[in-house]
């Protein structure tokens, strides 16, 4: 791998830190190229510390290394995305990331579609809410609406209308995030039993 050590005066360039399976940017840290060679020989995210001028594997305090998955170099050669397993928090001040954010899955809209149905859940409006109306009829009802989808989607898909089809798969999947959630799961719970079963 190509890297450009000359573009900064220092010697060093950016290494962005990125979960290997939540895709969350961890942190953010330098490198000049025995900082990158120590990381390709251990496996373990080594930085350039600008504060401690030395070399600092992150980690070797708090036992909270970043176990390597992929190195990658951006299209200038002077940036590194580096894909990680975390072996715990990665703040120093005990955050899993240096935004003190969670290090959790997102899956984009659906995630935000969860936030949504938590949010009419917890307001119980009924009359203004289809989805509360369903959290108040209490998981029968719930578990008939995710029944009914299924249906239709099986129906759906032995003809030839792709937007019915389409439709009617919205709406079960839809209908199963209201019914994770009267469980008291998300779909994470469910990604992580998907995880628990792939073949290594």
């Amino acid at each position: 791998m190509k890297i450009d050590y000359k573009k900064n005066a220092d010697g060093l360039i950016p290494a962005i830190i990125q979960d290997a399976n939540t895709k969350n940017v961890l942190m953010l840290g330098y490198m000049n190229d025995e900082a990158y060679q120590k990381t390709l020989d251990t496996k373990k995210v080594t930085f350039y510390s600008r504060t401690k001028k030395r070399l600092w594997t992150k980690g070797e305090e708090s036992g909270n290394f970043l176990h390597v998955v992929t190195i990658k170099n951006d299209c200038d050669n002077d940036t590194l995305l580096i894909s990680v397993h975390p072996s715990g928090p990665t703040c120093h001040k005990g955050s899993d990331t240096c935004w003190n954010e969670d290090n959790v899955q997102e899956f984009g809209f659906l995630t935000q579609l969860e936030t949504v149905i938590d949010q009419r859940r917890k307001a119980a409006d009924g009359s203004k809410s289809y989805v509360a109306s369903l959290f108040e009829k209490g998981i029968n009802k719930i578990a008939q609406k995710v029944g009914e989808e299924a249906v239709e989607v099986v129906i759906e898909a032995k003809d030839d209308d792709d937007n019915l089809f389409l439709n009617e798969s919205a709406d079960l999947l839809f209908h199963y995030l209201i019914l994770l959630q009267a469980k008291d799961f998300k779909l994470n719970d469910v990604v992580e039993v998907l995880k628990k079963r792939e073949k290594k």
